[in-house]
Parts: structure tokens; sequence; C-alpha cells
């Protein structure tokens, strides 16, 4: 008896401490009652890859296809070495520092169910499951760095098995084998594996809730494949309340997310809800940020009183990103964006270099020709392995910029310390919102409100997630391209004197333009006309003399008067 007390009372205590989540009516509320809004980023592409992730998308999109490719040239032993590394470096301790310090308080973590238990086709005995270590083991860790940073971790089975949706890249679906939905194995294996999850983290009051099926996408009995317009969703609701019942054997403490169909949003014959810790979460990307495209979620908490979450969201620009979060602010939502890592990326908060050895290997997967040797396949794999570390991964300040300062300051920040004289680079204009930091006129991708507005936002996809087009030369050197009549762009520059620089700006241009430089005030600083240098890269220098900068910090905008030409860089002399 005194050990159950003394059981309970250590548990009461941790609880008490530890800022547990749990529903209260529409929102999400801590052991203390205080409102939490998660402000999260989902780990996407570590346990799991589509082949965007990995630049594989036109010739592997699963990732059983993706390791298919791969040991196709190192072997299946090589490619486990690769994925042995890939799963060592994906997410570290140091990611975790950074993405707490960064200012997220919750991440989201898409498990792959392969990492916790054998597929129900290589069980040593049928209906039975066998426990992988490796899954929970990387869970246990990435709890433990969780729990130092005092931010939440919600557990999403984005790779369900058997697979939930004809939508194969986003659980790595094998069609040629029965589907979550066709087989009662794979439902008793999903169900078995979440009360496992749920025995295992009971008492970890840093575990933020159970995504319980990542984007459900299928046609039970409407005619779009990806359930967009199914009605009563029957099996999913079934199987999404059998999930809770297990999980309720073992755990009654921490919250439970369900997602609808049609890639988490069709929530359709919806049935009674049957338990008392649970919240909706939908996916929103590609579409505009005003209170219509909320309004179905915002309905769902109303008519339930039941919190909803942005579980998943990301893929655009910085402005984008802005917008929603503002939107999100409004309504009291949480989110998690989406994803943390993928290979020559600018719209997420790192990015991974590519290096030439692994697009040879793309290439030659694309468009086949001369095999590469073992050797050489082998380093290249594992260098692109290697630059998943933390440490050489490539910190997107924009994009960190966009989600948090910019989302309640309209101010503009130097992007770098620029002083004067010195050398200025086009692409590293202000840090600020649009109108503010700069001006474009395609900023953001909206396609799936309007098809006609699909934007890539930044054409050149390099450096920066902002509107600004932003180019790579062949000799690896940046600029500020495909300018259009309007369009601005500010610096922010400290002169260590008050005094008249000549300003050299190195530019290319296939046909004459004309740019102008004003002050923050609006007061002009020159007008000049550039010639064309013959071709995209073909650069020239141009001087200019006269620019009148005052002691100090100073903010100036260079306009585009015309379209065309090409920006590398300015040099104050």
């Amino acid at each position: 008896m005194k050990r159950t007390i003394l059981l309970s009372a250590l548990l009461l205590s941790q609880f008490g401490t530890s800022q547990l989540l749990k529903t209260n009516g529409k929102k999400i509320v801590n052991d203390r009652g205080e409102n939490i809004q998660l402000r999260g980023l989902g780990l996407g592409g570590w346990m799991l890859q589509e082949g965007y992730m990995l630049k594989t998308a036109d010739f592997a999109g699963p990732q059983y296809k993706i390791k298919e490719k791969i040991a196709e040239l190192i072997g299946q032993d090589g490619m486990e070495n690769f994925y042995k590394a890939y799963l060592k470096n994906g997410i570290t301790k140091q990611d975790i520092d950074f993405l707490a310090k960064s200012g997220f308080n919750s991440v989201r973590l898409p498990m792959h169910y392969n990492l916790y238990t054998l597929p129900i086709e290589k069980e040593p005995v049928k209906g039975q499951n066998t426990w992988l270590e490796e899954g929970f083991k990387m869970t246990d860790d990435l709890l433990k760095w969780c729990k130092n940073n005092k931010i939440y971790l919600i557990l999403d089975l984005h790779a369900v098995p058997g697979g939930q949706g004809n939508d194969v890249n986003i659980s790595d679906n094998d069609k040629s084998k029965p589907s979550l939905w066709e087989n009662e194995e794979n439902q008793k294996k999903t169900i078995a594996l979440w009360k496992k999850l749920a025995e295992r983290y009971k008492n970890e009051p840093w575990i933020g809730g159970y995504d319980l099926i990542n984007e459900p996408n299928i046609n039970f009995t409407g005619k779009n494949p990806n359930g967009t317009d199914e009605m009563s969703n029957a099996p999913l609701w079934k199987l999404q309340k059998e999930i809770t019942e297990a999980i309720r054997e073992v755990d009654k403490k921490h919250i439970i997310f369900l997602e609808g169909n049609g890639w988490g949003n069709n929530y359709n014959g919806l049935i009674p809800i049957w338990d008392d810790n649970m919240a909706f979460s939908f996916h929103k990307y590609w579409n505009y940020n005003n209170d219509e495209t909320v309004k179905f979620a915002l309905d769902l908490r109303e008519k339930h009183n039941m919190p909803i979450w942005l579980g998943e969201t990301g893929e655009n620009s910085n402005v984008w990103f802005t917008e929603l979060i503002q939107l999100l602010d409004r309504h009291n939502i949480g989110y998690a964006f989406w994803p943390m890592k993928k290979i020559d990326n600018i719209a997420g908060v790192t990015n991974v270099k590519i290096t030439p050895e692994y697009q040879k290997l793309l290439d030659y997967w694309k468009n086949g020709g001369e095999k590469p040797s073992k050797d050489f396949a082998s380093k290249a794999l594992m260098q692109i392995a290697e630059n998943y570390k933390f440490n050489n991964v490539e910190i997107k300040n924009d994009v960190i910029d966009a989600m948090f300062r910019q989302t309640k300051d309209g101010s503009t920040k130097p992007f770098k310390n620029h002083q004067a004289p010195g050398k200025i680079f086009a692409t590293d204009y202000d840090l600020g919102r649009i109108g503010s930091a700069y001006q474009d006129n395609d900023f953001i991708n909206l396609w799936v409100s309007d098809p006609a507005k699909r934007s890539e936002w930044n054409s050149g996809n390099q450096l920066r997630n902002d509107g600004v087009d932003i180019y790579k030369t062949k000799d690896s050197q940046y600029y500020v391209g495909k300018t259009e009549t309007g369009e601005w762009l500010q610096y922010t520059i400290n002169s260590k004197t008050e005094r008249a620089f000549i300003f050299d700006i190195k530019y290319s241009s296939i046909t004459d333009a004309k740019i102008r430089i004003e002050d923050a005030a609006g007061k002009q600083l020159a007008k000049i006309s550039l010639s064309s240098t013959g071709g995209d890269e073909i650069w020239k220098t141009f001087s200019v003399k006269g620019i009148n900068l005052k002691k100090g910090e100073n903010k100036i905008r260079v306009y585009f008067e015309n379209n065309g030409v090409n920006l590398n860089s300015f040099e104050l002399k």
C-alpha cells in the first residue's frame, strides 16, 4: 500500500512539474491549465524519405524504391551501411538544441513502422509481432533531447503497415502488397504498435501526443483515388477508434490526434467522439492564408468542442510562412512545419548541401549511361550521409526570421554586416517582410487555391526563400536575376564616415536596363542606365560617382525600372 501511494505521489510530482499536455474544450493546455500553442517542426526525411527530399522523385518516389536504386549501385550491404549513417546523422541532439533555440516548442516525429516491427510478410509466426529495438532507441534518444530542451515530442505514424493510401510516396507504400485497408493483419499490427508505443511512453510528460495515421488518402467508396470525395470514411474512423481503445488500455494521459481522409482534411462521416482527450489535425499547403481556408477546421473545433492542430504545412515562400503563422496566431492554432532537412532546400530551416558526385548518381539513375563504380557511388552516398550532420547543414536564417520575428515585427534587419567602403553581394539584401526589405512580383505559390497561381517564388531556387530570384552561375557565383519593373532590394550599410562614394555595379543583361538608387526616405541618390552585356553570364562593371552616405547606418534601395538586368554585387569605394 505504501509503495502504491509513493509511486502515485512520484508520478503526480513528475507530471505536476512537467507541463503534461491535455485538452480542455477547444484548447490544448498544460498541467497548470495554461493555453499552449504548439509551434513545431516535423522531422520529415529522417525515419522516412520521400523521393523529392533526396532529389530522386523522377525515378524513385517511395523509400523502398530509393533503397533499390542505391542497392543496385553498392549492393545490399552497402545500402544498409548508408542508411545506418543516414539515420545516425539525420537528427541529433544538436538539431533539437537548435530548434529550441530558434523558438520552436515542439517537434513532430514521422515514424516508419519498419524501424519498430517487421512487415507482416516477414514475420516468422503469422499474426505475431516482432519488435525491433532500432526505432524505439531512436525515439528514446529524441525524447531525451526534447526533454532537455523542454519541448514536446509528438509521435506521428507516417508509414503505416501496408500503407494508408494511394499516394505511395508519403507512406513508402508498395502497391504489390496488401494495404492497411485490405488486410486485417496490417490493421492489427498498427494497433499493436501504437499500444506498444503508449506502454513505453505513458509516463513521459514531454510526449505531446499521438498522431495516429498521417494523411490517410484512400477511396473507400468514392471516385477520387485519394479520398477527397469520400462521404462516410467508415473504415478510417473504425480503425482510429480501435487504436485509441488500445492506447487507453495502457495510457489514459496523452492527447490523441485524429486525421481525416484526403491527406488529413476530409472529416465526413465522423462518428460520435469516443474519447475526452483528443484533437483534430489538419494539413495545409499551397492555398491562401485567410479564414476561408481554415473554416472547415474551425467549424470542427466549434462543433465538437475540441482543439485543432495544423499537423503539417510548409513547402512555400517566407511570405506564405509569415502570413500563415499570423493567421494561426489569431485563431490559437498550433502547427508543425515540414520538413527539417532535405537536399538542395531553400524552404526549410536547414539545407543539406548536394555534391557533384551525388549529382552524378542522380543523372545516372535518371538518364542511364555509364554506370558509376561501386567505390565511387559508395563514397558519394556516404558523403551525403555526412552532409546530414547538423554541423554540415546550412542554417536558413531568412526562414527562421520569417517564422518568428517577421510574424510580429515589420522592421528590417541587416542580412550581413555591410561596411562602406566594402563589397556587398546583391543576394545579401535585408531580412524582412515583402514591401519592407524587398519587392518582387512572384513571391508565393497558391496553386491549390488557384491553379494559375503556381509560382516558384525564387525562380533560381538558390540561397534564400523570399520572392527574390537568385541564381547560380557555372562557376558557382550567385546573382539576383529575373528582375522586373517595379521590383527593388534594400541594403543596410554602415559607413565609417559621411562622404560620397563611388558605386561599382557588377551586372549582366541581354538588353539595356535602367535602375535607380534611393535612400530609405525616398530621396534619389542616382539614376543609372546600363547597356547590354550580351548575355546573362557575361558580366561588366559600371561605376557611379557621388553616392552620398551618412556616418553610421544607411538603408538604400535599388529599384529596377525595366525587366532583365542581373546583379552580382556592388562595391563602395
